[in-house]
């Protein structure tokens, strides 16, 4: 038995230890926002955040995770109007979408690190996180304007 909490709401599973959190949270738990990408943990699209960082759940044994705290993109904002998603719909960063949510996880935890990023910054945290559509250019613009968005409402 392992348990943890998941969008804020505790779990426990019966589930061999050694399977991937990603497999866990959409075959268990049921909750199918998380995808499954190259299963190797190189492309991002299972992109989670356990104890508030990212993380690739493809690779992530479950064992690993007893006890903590773990956030899908559903959880990220119930209603999907964390900046970053909504701004991500505004600009209509996605063209096919599925690496999108992952995508928005890594960037919503970026903006923890870095509330101002740089392109350089923006590069170098997001460089693992793969679009087959190559939307980078409207993945980096969204980025620089959630990051406005939640500077305007510290203020």
């Amino acid at each position: 038995m392992t348990s943890f909490r998941i969008n804020g709401r505790p779990v426990t599973v019966d589930t061999d230890g050694q399977t991937p959190l990603l497999w866990v949270i959409r075959d268990e738990v049921g909750l199918k926002g998380t995808k499954f990408g190259c299963g190797i943990g190189m492309c991002g699209a299972c992109t989670v955040h356990v104890g508030g960082r990212p993380t690739r759940s493809c690779v992530t044994q479950l064992r690993a995770v007893e006890g903590a705290d773990i956030t899908t993109i559903e959880g990220l904002d119930p209603q999907g109007q964390h900046p970053v998603q909504r701004v991500w719909r505004e600009i209509q960063v996605p063209q096919c979408g599925y690496c999108q949510s992952g995508q928005i996880m890594q960037a919503a935890a970026m903006l923890k690190d870095f509330p101002d990023p740089s392109d350089a910054d923006i590069d170098a945290v997001m460089t693992g996180n793969l679009c087959r559509c190559m939307t980078y250019s409207r993945i980096r613009e969204a980025i620089k304007q959630a990051a406005r968005e939640m500077a305007e409402n510290k203020a």
